[in-house]
């Protein structure tokens, strides 16, 4: 029987037939897949023809299909819509994954190939993005380890295929402790709490099989909690769950994880002649050097460390006047924020709510992305993996685009966070394919779906991801999209979250979901006036994390992570009333995988360009000026991976910018 996997699929867009995959078709697949690339890998380093670009490079683009059809199924289930059995298939296939991905790089036979046309580059006559690919590929092959020899070696193969296990580990206890607790509320409970607070805990009682309304580890319900609750000991509870999520000791724990994981690191950017992981990491992207980025943080940091103690300290007395003694703590700060909020800006976000209905910021986020690149959407009716989940076909004067997949809703079976990935991306070779792209959100459901203002900038900034794979026009897949430097790719995405901010837009698509009227002109001032409220917060959890992050791995691995992490907390003058936006144990940005690992400064350092690139926007003619679209879009958009980030920033904006727009924009520093 054919296996529906790899079968063709004959399905509108080619969109994989999920009615028809069952769990038990991933590992006979993935086996027969490797199965093939293996041959194909075998058969272009075995080749005895001399090697030119057709021969090699572009046949090691081509290798793969099967194991990219696999492989793009399996993960979008795997971390949207979990079960027992595919938790089980992840922990198989790491290890398999890993050996088969590191069989490739440590090649020898192949790498020669690649290495001689290298050594020949300067006589191959190759295009720009020819060039582009031969380098990424080396470069590629050199950083994997491709160029070690005997037992360094084997100590790397060990090295990665341990790695990609324990990340698998950390990335399902983190998912378990989330799932698993709540926190049941009885109607005493529920007294203060607004109704949209009330709706998204009775719904995630229902999810959880309990009559009762309940609290989850859920950003889009524990949140609103902490900021609305008038039960201090609740909030405390609440909170302490919160970022006690994979420290919780048995198996779930994810401390000692997190150290082993930290010394493979180091371990293996010493194999490859590094004096530290984060010099090995940050070669290949737009810092450089942890130096730089230290920097960027630091100057940063200054300024909204002085922010956030002077809102301590109103805060405090705010607690005081509630007849509060003691320190104001981590589970006080957003209760007391919110109703500084509301005193002082005269809006809450209970007022606020009904205004950001999901169906029409999805609207909001269509309705930009048309008027900047003259995009349509229409809805597609197709299965997909969930009942929850979303599809519009995207043209642009008639012509297909891409298909966009949105799965918004928060539910046990989800990793927490948001995150865009491509299910196919852009490219011309071998086949011209369009891409198919994912956003996954964690929103609290509701009759119908309101969104916090947060919620609604994670929505902008998701699509902007989608739009750098959407818009993408390159003719290998390899570079398409937002295959770029990890500190330039939030830049399209962090870029796309100003859109929200424009009056226009919330006048016409921020409608109350019970009247359909448009947003007061006086509330959507208020909402803009306040969009810098409690920066020094929001600012402070996030670099005290990216310090934390790049000291992890800047010198020796730290045999206790946790104590690391308290010294360096220290060192910095962390506020005592603020946490790490994400705690060593529950740092899956940095622990599940090498994505950001000493790279969670990049959301920073793109905000760095993407102040400054949307003043180009404002200092032409407006959001929405033609010009400044298509420059955004051939220029960065279009371009994925084809050149370095730092040429494609300086041929849409002609300069670099500095950190001032950052802070301006943040409101730390006059404008």
């Amino acid at each position: 029987m054919t296996n529906p996997i790899l079968s063709e699929w004959n399905t509108p867009f080619k969109i994989a037939p999920f009615a028809e995959i069952s769990d038990e078709d991933f590992a006979p697949a993935l086996e027969q897949a490797m199965g093939v690339h293996n041959a194909q890998i075998d058969a272009i380093a075995s080749a005895t023809e001399t090697p030119n670009f057709v021969n090699t490079i572009e046949a090691l683009e081509a290798a793969g299909e099967q194991m990219d059809k696999v492989l793009s199924v399996f993960y979008s289930v795997a971390g949207a819509d979990s079960n027992p059995r595919r938790e089980e298939l992840q922990r198989e296939f790491s290890p398999k994954l890993s050996e088969h991905y590191s069989g490739i790089s440590s090649n020898k036979t192949l790498f020669r190939r690649v290495a001689d046309l290298w050594n020949r580059r300067e006589h191959l006559d190759l295009t720009d993005e020819q060039k582009r690919i031969l380098f990424l590929t080396y470069r590629g092959f050199v950083r994997a380890g491709a160029a070690l020899q005997g037992e360094q070696d084997t100590r790397m193969q060990e090295i990665k295929a341990r790695l990609a296990l324990l990340g698998t580990s950390f990335t399902q206890n983190l998912l378990a402790d989330e799932r698993d607790w709540y926190m049941e509320l009885n109607e005493d409970d529920l007294l203060g709490l607004p109704d949209f607070v009330v709706s998204s805990a009775r719904s995630a009682g229902q999810e959880k099989g309990s009559d009762d309304p309940v609290v989850t580890l859920s950003r889009s319900l524990i949140v609103p909690f902490l900021q609305f609750s008038p039960r201090r000991d609740l909030r405390e509870k609440a909170y302490r769950a919160w970022v006690s999520r994979g420290a919780n000791g048995g198996e779930t724990d994810n401390r000692e994880i997190a150290a082993e994981i930290l010394g493979l690191r180091q371990e293996r950017a010493k194999l490859l002649g590094y004096d530290s992981f984060a010099e090995y990491k940050l070669e290949t992207e737009m810092a450089r050097t942890p130096d730089r980025v230290r920097d960027l943080l630091m100057q940063v940091w200054e300024p909204a460390k002085m922010r956030a103690d002077a809102d301590a300290e109103t805060l405090t007395a705010m607690m005081r006047d509630d007849g509060v003694n003691g320190p104001l703590e981590a589970w006080d700060w957003r209760y007391y924020a919110e109703k500084r909020r509301k005193a002082e800006h005269d809006l809450d976000e209970a007022s606020l709510k009904p205004y950001l209905q999901l169906n029409r910021m999805i609207e909001a986020a269509f309705d930009c992305a048309n008027r900047l690149f003259g995009l349509a959407f229409k809805p597609l009716d197709v299965p997909l993996y969930h009942p929850d989940c979303r599809a519009w076909e995207v043209t642009r004067e008639g012509r297909h685009i891409a298909v966009f997949i949105g799965d918004y809703f928060a539910r046990g079976s989800k990793r927490s966070g948001a995150w865009c990935s491509a299910m196919r991306s852009q490219a011309k070779f071998p086949v011209e394919q369009a891409p198919i792209v994912i956003n996954v959100c964690n929103f609290a459901k509701g009759d119908p779906a309101l969104l916090s203002y947060d919620d609604a900038r994670t929505l902008f900034h998701e699509f902007g991801h989608a739009l750098h794979q959407m818009l993408s026009n390159v003719t290998y897949e390899s570079i398409s999209g937002t295959s770029v430097a990890r500190d330039f790719v939030e830049l399209p995405s962090q870029l796309y979250e100003h859109w929200l901010d424009v009056p226009e837009v919330l006048a016409e698509f921020a409608t109350h979901a019970d009247t359909g009227e448009p947003m007061p002109r006086e509330m959507l001032g208020k909402v803009l006036k306040a969009a810098n409220f409690d920066q020094g917060f929001q600012t402070v959890e996030y670099v005290a994390s990216a310090l934390v992050d790049l000291a992890f791995h800047e010198g020796d691995a730290p045999d206790d992570p946790m104590a690391k992490q308290a010294e360096l907390l220290n060192e910095i003058g962390m506020p005592a009333a603020i946490g790490m936006r994400h705690a060593t144990p529950h740092f899956a940005h940095v622990f599940a995988g090498d994505g950001y690992s000493s790279g969670y400064y990049s959301y920073m350092w793109s905000e760095v360009m993407d102040a400054d690139a949307f003043a180009a926007f404002e200092e032409a003619g407006g959001a929405f000026d033609p010009e400044r679209a298509k420059a955004l879009e051939d220029s960065i958009l279009s371009t994925g991976g084809s050149r370095e980030a730092e040429e494609l920033y300086l041929e849409f904006r002609g300069r670099l910018p500095g950190v001032e727009a950052l802070l301006k924009g943040r409101g730390l520093i006059a404008a």
